[in-house]
This record gives structure tokens, C-alpha cells and sequence, in this order.
């Protein structure tokens, strides 16, 4: 859960700097917080939902220990990775990286992304409900900072997601 939440803090700190998550992953709000669909696959070596390359890759880099218990048998490989990646993903780990995964979860029950459906998920009206990007730009006071742009900055890295997300639709 750790590793989850702390790939949804880096993610949601690119996406408002720079218009675009890191993972380019569906983010789903569960009773524990914010999930991103496909990295979750990825830790669990789903078989269902990715491709044999994938799990081959997953396989290469990552050992599960016990069920919520994994270790890295690989240095990273920053290739894959764009410097402003790499920069949020240390940013993130050195403001929340100290804290443990439960802790990581009550943090994330303070966004507005996941508060959005705290109501539905505590009436189990669904066990996940798909989140919408735009929340993610919400401003929020939290122990880091992080998270308080200016409206100007906001727009622009707004505009640039949507931009992208048009762009998409077409091919």
C-alpha cells in the first residue's frame, strides 16, 4: 500500500506541474484511498490484465516476498523514466517517504480526488468508483506543501492535460 500511495502523491504532483502523470495509469478510489489500476496490476503480476512482455518486465525488477511485501531486484531503470519523472518521484518520496502505508492512507483520505466518494464507499454503494483527473488539480493543504499552485499555474498545467487528452481521442 505504501508503494501505491506514494506513486499517487508523485503522480498527482506531476500531473498539476506539468499536465501529465507519470504512470499514465486509471486512478480508482477504494476504501484505502486512491489506486492506480494498472501499477497495482503490475505489483500483484496480474495475469489477466497484462501482457506476457509486461509480466516479463515486472518479473526482472520486482520479488514479491509475502502478499503486501515486495523488494526490488533490480537497480531502476531511469530510461524509462523523463528527468521532471524522476525529480517528482524523489520530491515525493523525500516529503512522504518517511511515513508508513496506513499513515500514507489517512493522508490520502484528506484529498479531495478521494473525498469525493468517501460518503458511497463508506455506504458500499460500489467497492471503487473511477476518479476524475480534475480533482486532482484541487489545491490542498497538507504537512508538505506540495500540493498549493497558483490558479495561473494551475490553468496551464490543466490546459496541457486536456490538450493531451484531446489529442488522444483522435488516434
Amino acid at each position: 500500500m505504501k508503494a501505491i500511495k506514494l506513486v499517487w502523491l508523485a503522480d498527482r504532483l506531476h500531473l498539476r506541474k506539468y499536465g501529465r502523470t507519470i504512470t499514465g495509469d486509471i486512478y480508482f478510489a477504494l476504501p484505502h484511498g486512491p489506486v492506480p489500476s494498472t501499477t497495482r496490476d503490475i505489483l500483484q503480476q496480474n495475469d489477466f490484465s497484462l501482457s506476457d512482455l509486461e509480466l516479463e518486465y515486472t518479473g526482472d525488477f520486482l520479488l514479491q516476498k509475502s502478499d503486501y511485501i515486495y523488494s526490488s531486484i533490480a537497480d531502476v531503470d531511469t530510461n524509462v523514466f523523463s528527468d521532471t519523472d524522476l525529480q517528482s518521484l524523489e520530491i515525493v518520496y523525500s516529503k512522504y517517504g518517511h511515513h508508513g502505508a496506513f499513515d500514507l492512507r489517512d493522508i490520502s483520505h484528506k484529498f479531495p480526488e478521494w473525498k469525493r466518494y468517501e460518503s458511497a464507499l463508506a455506504k458500499r454503494v460500489a467497492s471503487r468508483f473511477e476518479m476524475n483527473f480534475e480533482d486532482f488539480f484541487e489545491n490542498i493543504e497538507d504537512e508538505t506543501g506540495l500540493f498549493i499552485d497558483s490558479p495561473e499555474d494551475i490553468k496551464i498545467s490543466k490546459e496541457i492535460f486536456e490538450d493531451t487528452i484531446n489529442l488522444r481521442s483522435i488516434y
